[in-house]
């Protein structure tokens, strides 16, 4: 990484920050390594010779966990983003909920929790702990607390502040629920005595209700059957939304391109999405008319969000399209992998085991579907004449690849492989206003199990039950969630 950019982040990082920054890297620096650091520059040394920082997505989680996106924007402006692979490193979310009880953590709220942990820790021991971090630096050392022990933190919590120990009470609730396996940071880590604590490897020991599902093992097995325990209870088949927004909603709108035909009608699509995922409780952010690069950028910058406070991730794609792709405002791919690797567990640790959404409103070829009637009936031919002067196709000249996709995932696409859609110039897409309807109507109904794979099942029922430009059009959704979404009006 350009040494220039670290020089600039240690001067912009204040010693609360660096000491905040030391406390995060406890699981994959060596504790005693990290002594004694006073600023960042020793803090990248260190973290360099763990092979941290061969590229900057683990520098990226780290900056955005203490809440520094001025960095951030330096880092994406300075360093270009390599390729993903399996051995990215992901910052320890047990230490991530640390850092945010810190960073909620009032001093009248940390004085009482001085207090309260003295009589365990020692009067010397406390009075020496200037932050929360400190004091949680010192139950870990005599084993008050760690990744597979919260009891006592928790009940404390319980005793100081309700939101400070539902943050201990997410987690433990987070880790519970089946992830995605993780990889160690770095290859070679094996014989340098770094152990991975995303995924614990004993019992969590938390207090919790008697309406909450009692916390057995989370560990990983390779190759032998996944652990179940029957006493959980059927709210564990459905994903969790509670908070209130419920997540956010991405549209990424193009309508005007170069060298392809502008896309009349994406703005009732526009409106049709924002007023049904406002309906269910989501933040809805509209991008207009972006390139390729500027869309790979919007992706990134919204894989470094901190999701910790929301229950999903839409994204609605509106534009011309290929094979395997859509196209950016300058003709240029951006292909699905594209779309969804930016949100995979290991690039987006604060969305795993959370759904995430993408809806894909373009052309996935230049073929037509026709329809199994052999001799289909006609329409009046100033209706057909009609018809025909208000579709389009949403259609371009490239092909691209096949998508890799990860757990909790759920793609739908407008058309199957090689085919068109088609969008009225007037009223919208077919799909995406389809789509908002039968998501408006799942949510007023009285029915609970209505969830979002049978509303897509409804989708391409009525999709197909038309045609267009005397063409039909049958969507196709793809998907590996792993629990069932319903989604209601808040």
């Amino acid at each position: 990484m350009d040494r220039l950019t670290l020089s600039h982040i240690d001067e912009q990082l204040e010693s609360s920050e660096v000491a905040a920054l030391c406390f995060l890297c406890r699981d994959v620096v060596n504790i005693r390594r990290l002594e004694g650091i006073a600023d960042a520059k020793r803090l990248f040394l260190r973290l360099e010779e763990q092979g941290l920082l061969e590229d900057y997505s683990f520098l990226c989680q780290l900056l955005q966990t203490i809440r520094r996106a001025d960095l951030l924007n330096r880092l994406e402006t300075d360093s270009r983003r390599p390729e993903e692979t399996d051995a990215s490193p992901v910052l320890s979310e047990y230490r991530v909920a640390l850092y945010k009880i810190y960073a909620d953590m009032t001093e009248e709220h940390l004085e009482t929790l001085k207090f309260l942990l003295s009589d365990k820790l020692g009067r010397r021991q406390t009075e020496a702990c200037k932050t929360a971090l400190d004091v949680f630096a010192e139950m870990e050392k005599t084993g008050f607390l760690s990744n597979t022990n919260l009891r006592d933190l928790h009940e404390i919590l319980q005793r100081i502040d309700q939101q400070l120990a539902a943050i201990i009470q997410r987690y433990v609730e987070g880790i519970t629920q089946p992830l995605p396996r993780r990889l160690s940071s770095h290859l070679s880590m094996d014989n340098q005595g770094v152990q991975p604590t995303t995924q614990p490897t004993q019992p969590v020991d938390v207090s919790t209700s008697e309406t909450q599902p009692s916390y057995g093992e989370a560990s990983v097995c390779t190759d032998a059957e996944p652990k179940t325990s029957s006493s959980l209870s059927d709210q564990t088949d459905y994903y969790a939304l509670t908070h209130v927004p419920r997540g956010l909603c991405v549209v990424i709108n193009n309508e005007d391109f170069t060298g392809m035909s502008k896309r009349n009608g994406t703005q009732a699509d526009v409106e049709a999405l924002r007023t049904v995922f406002t309906a269910l409780g989501f933040t809805v952010l509209v991008r207009d008319n972006l390139t390729a690069g500027d869309m790979k950028l919007e992706l990134h910058k919204l894989c470094m969000r901190n999701f910790l406070d929301e229950d999903a991730l839409v994204i609605c794609v509106l534009s011309h399209g290929e094979k395997e792709c859509v196209f950016g405002t300058d003709g240029k791919p951006v292909f699905l992998r594209e779309l969804s690797q930016p949100f995979s567990s290991r690039a987006a640790p604060t969305l795993a085991g959370k759904p995430k959404l993408l809806f894909i409103q373009a052309c996935q070829g230049s073929g037509y579907q026709r329809g199994s009637m052999p001799c289909p009936p006609k329409v009046k031919q100033e209706e057909e004449e009609e018809r025909e002067s208000h579709l389009e196709e949403d259609a371009g000249p490239l092909r691209g690849e096949t998508v890799p996709w990860g757990a909790d995932f759920l793609l739908g696409m407008a058309t199957v492989p090689e085919c068109k859609s088609f969008r009225n110039t007037t009223t919208g897409s077919i799909y995406i206003q389809e789509l908002c309807k039968q998501l408006k109507k799942s949510a007023s109904s009285s029915k609970d199990n209505d969830d979002i794979l049978t509303v897509l099942t409804r989708v391409n029922r009525e999709v197909s039950k038309g045609e267009y430009l005397t063409y039909k059009q049958m969507p196709e959704p793809k998907y590996t969630l792993t629990k069932k979404l319903v989604l209601k009006c808040v």
